[in-house]
Formats: C-alpha cells, structure tokens, sequence
C-alpha cells in the first residue's frame, strides 16, 4: 500500500494500520524512530513494536471497531534496550484500506535540541579559550627551550646538562600537548567512504590493542550508502570513541558496533533527509555523573593519566562532517552514537572549502 501523499516529509512518525492492527505503511520518520526499515515494519502488527502496552493496544481496537480517534501522552516505547517516551495521536481514516493513523512523537526531542545547541555553544567557547591560551603560551614555551639549550653549551660538566635536557624534553612535551588542544589545520581530503570500512578498520586497531578478553560484536546495516567524507577523520574520531570503552572496561568485556540508517534527522538545527547512525556500545561502569555534562570539552577525562582530547577531538572531526556525538550511560550499558548526516558531493565540497 502506498501512504497518502505529504506524509514522507513529515518530522513526527507516522504508521498507517489496517483493520486488524497491522502496519500497512510507515513514512521515514517512523523508520528512523523504530530503528527498522519499511520492508521490516510493513505486514508485522503494531503489538510487536507495542510489547508491554496492552492498554494502548486495547484502545487501537476500540478506534478502530469505533472509528472514532484519541491521544496518548504517556506511552514508553522499548527500543534497543532503552524506554523512549512518547506522545501519541490517533486518528481514523478510510483510504487505500487503512483503518488507522498513528503518529507518534518523542516528548525529549526538543530537549535534546537545546541540548545540542547548548553543547556546541559550550565546545566553541572552550575552542576559543584554548586558541588564545595557546597564542599566550608558545611564546614562553620556545624562550625556554632556547635557553636551555644556549645553557647546555655554557655547562662544563656532562652531568648537568641532563637537566637542561630534561628542560628541553618538557618544553617539547607541552608544545605537543597544545598543538593537540587544537584542531588539527589539515583540509579535509573528501572521497567517497563506506562506514564499513570505517569501522572495520577500528575493530581491527582495537582487536590489536586488546588481543585478549575484549569482545567486538557488529550489527550492521548492510544496505546503507557510501557518501563523501574524510575517511582518516572519521577512523580517527570513532577509534577515539571506542577507545575510550575498552579503556573504561579494563580490556575486558563486550563492545558493540551497530549501523543503522536515520531518516529525516535534525543536527544543529538544520534537518537533513537522511543520515548514518554509528552505535557503539559497552558493558562497564559508565560514565562518572560529575563529568557527564562536559565530557566533550578537552582536558575533561574520567580516566587516571587521561589527558581529555580524545573524545573533544572525536567531537570536533564529526562536526566537520556536519554531524554530531551524543550518549547515554548507566552502569552495564553505555551508549555513544555517532550521527553523520549524508550529504551530496557538492554539499561535501563546499564544507571542505569552508573548513580552509
């Protein structure tokens, strides 16, 4: 069945039922909310994706043996093992053998909106803090290696100028530290990419880092498409991430990787008609509550030793990509995902010459 005409660009999820409360038809949005395609959706019945809403399926009956509609303000829906709150509208229709119109909203989405605006204020705030403590601190930075090194050349025993050395190391060590505080300058070299890769590419880092008892499992979307973006960012940005989860596991444990296909995503305000979704996922203790609200800015880390720029760096190279990083913790399950846009070549070359 074919949906009515104006539903595909709808933002709110949309499924269209019969008479016996199997889904018809799905548009995007309704994809992208379920985490499943429409060849999965259509011909299965709404209690499958409803398990543990016995009420609402019960007042889908009436509506439709009524014909008459309602609304639903509180409805959980249980998707890969986390509650997305919902609200929900019904309505009756009688078209092309549907009996129902369900359309469904996430009560957190314009929170998570502001969220991200806020978030991206936050990290560009802290951006430009950094570049102009950096300006502050290479000028000191390289009057003392110079004159460690002037002094190693004065000193008359072998022995002291170990020290001077030990001047000369640090200075390079912090000199180091705040060419990684920034963005790297390197323009973006765009070509088209298959995430596959990309994340082979990672499992196969981290399987070498870890050899023994880190488990990788994949979930892949086989189906999604290539598109243009910098391939050795992205290795770089999601290796981050997942380092990041074999760390917090000790090396021992379970890592996750899942691809799936978003429909009608809406990053930095902007809304896109389609996008990748990149999970990985880890079986540790989570993510510490007193930095969870600024774990994307550098020099914030939960790890003894961490110097904090792997996941702001992670952060910085996917919002070249026009995408962005969000998570959820709890302890036995956290989830980053990664969220890149697709956008044309063109669209691609443009932000390159942006990025210059």
């Amino acid at each position: 069945m074919t949906s009515p005409a104006g539903l595909d660009w709808l933002a709110t999820a949309v499924l269209l039922l019969d008479d016996h409360l199997i889904v018809a038809s799905v548009n995007p949005a309704a994809e992208s909310l379920l985490a499943q395609g429409r060849k999965q959706l259509v011909g299965s019945p709404v209690a499958r994706l409803f398990t543990g809403n016995d009420r609402f399926l019960a007042r889908l009956g009436g509506a439709v043996s009524s014909e008459s509609g309602f609304t639903e303000n509180e409805l959980a829906l249980e998707l890969a093992g986390r509650t997305v709150p919902l609200s929900c509208a019904v309505s009756p229709v009688r078209e092309n053998g549907f009996a129902l119109l369900v359309e469904l909203r996430e009560l957190d989405q314009p929170l998570r909106i502001i969220r991200e605006a806020k978030q991206l204020g936050l990290e560009q705030a802290h951006r430009e803090l950094l570049r102009n403590l950096a300006h502050e601190i290479k000028n000191p930075l390289g009057g003392i290696r110079g004159a460690a090194q002037l002094l190693e050349r004065e000193l008359p025993a072998p022995e002291l100028r170990e020290f001077t050395q030990v001047i000369v190391k640090e200075a390079d060590r912090l000199q180091a530290l705040m060419n990684r505080l920034l963005t790297p300058h390197r323009l973006p070299r765009i070509e088209m990419v298959n995430i596959h890769e990309v994340m082979e590419r990672v499992r196969m880092l981290l399987a070498a880092e870890h050899p023994d008892g880190l488990e990788i499992r994949r979930e892949y979307d086989v189906s999604l498409p290539e598109f243009p973006a910098d391939r050795e960012s992205l290795i770089q940005a999601i290796l981050n991430v997942a380092r990041n989860a074999a760390q917090a596991l000790d090396g021992q444990g379970e890592i996750r990787f899942r691809t799936r296909v978003v429909r009608q995503p809406t990053v930095a305000r902007q809304r896109y008609r389609l996008a990748i979704g990149i999970d990985i996922e880890d079986n540790g203790p989570g993510v510490p509550a007193d930095i969870a609200d600024k774990i994307f800015l550098p020099l914030v880390s939960g790890r003894e030793g961490g110097t904090g720029l792997g996941l702001s760096l992670s952060q910085s190279y996917v919002r070249q990509h026009n995408g962005l990083i969000e998570f959820e913790s709890a302890q036995g399950l956290t989830r980053f995902t990664v969220l890149l846009p697709v956008r044309t070549a063109e669209q691609a070359g443009l932000a390159t010459k942006a990025a210059s």
